[in-house]
């Protein structure tokens, strides 16, 4: 990171996804532990099946 003028600062690339994980901890720190784990379930769930749909669409277009 480099400095550009009085005060600034060049944001790397993961500063960005690390913005996002804090405000993830911050916004889940309170809620009890079948919360956070039903949160995160779901997460994976849609994760999953964003994949599954990109691969499927990824196969048919290359035919």
């Amino acid at each position: 990171m480099g400095a550009i003028g009085a005060g600034q600062l060049l944001a790397s690339k993961w500063d960005a996804a690390y913005g996002v994980v804090v405000f993830a901890r911050v916004l889940l720190g309170t809620l009890p532990a079948w919360a956070k784990w039903t949160i995160g379930a779901l997460l994976a769930a849609a994760a999953l099946w964003e994949g599954f749909q990109w691969w499927r669409r990824r196969g048919t277009a290359v035919r």
